[in-house]
């Protein structure tokens, strides 16, 4: 496992679906010791028709986002678009069941990137990751989830048989916060992610 990945532990923030707010950001990552950023932007700007201002706007965002994790030795993940993770040299990127492939993520992006994928509440699914190069799996909703209300329930009975079959870090993901979050580790997550608990 090579050094990057090893730093996949602790809390991983991941970015509201929203305008970025930096100083938010930047405190919170000081404050809780932050180990890993994904920024996820879904939701359109008010310019919906107009991609390129979207894009435009995301690439601005990531690249300022980008310079605060290289302030902070903090790993910087994008959600799902590996082309956006090239153009500001990120870690990473994180994919999801529509997303790209690995195998493509791993051409554009290089060996060293790091490759997330969500499971959901499938250990056979972590495992095709982890056969295919995957860097780390997420599986979640380990708790009720306000940011994704309709994902599956994924029970800390999943992520206990997941670390006894698979050998790269699990994030657990969905519902996480400061008091319910040693229950997921104790299961067997490296890391959490967290939103709501943060921002």
């Amino acid at each position: 496992m090579s050094y990057t990945v090893k730093k996949i532990r602790g809390i991983y923030a991941i970015t509201p679906d929203g305008p970025i707010d930096l100083d938010q950001i930047r405190k919170a990552i000081s404050q809780h010791d932050i180990s890993i950023l994904q920024y996820r932007r879904k939701r359109h700007t008010a310019v919906q028709t107009e991609k390129t201002a979207d894009s435009a706007l995301k690439l601005i965002e990531a690249t300022k986002l980008r310079q605060l994790c290289l302030q902070h030795h903090t790993l910087f993940i994008i959600n799902d678009d590996i082309n956006l993770a090239q153009k500001v040299n990120a870690d990473g990127v994180h994919l999801g069941k529509n997303d790209s492939s690995i195998q493509a993520a791993r051409n554009l992006l290089g060996d060293d990137a790091i490759i997330g994928v969500s499971c959901y509440n499938d250990i056979n699914l972590a495992k095709s990751a982890q056969h295919q190069g995957a860097s780390y799996v997420a599986f979640g909703a380990l708790f009720a989830s306000s940011t994704k209300p309709d994902t599956p329930h994924c029970s800390l009975d999943v992520i206990i048989q997941a670390k006894s079959v698979i050998d790269i870090p699990i994030v657990g993901i969905g519902g996480i916060d400061f008091d319910n979050q040693e229950q997921a580790l104790k299961a067997g997550c490296s890391a959490v992610a967290m939103i709501n608990a943060l921002f």
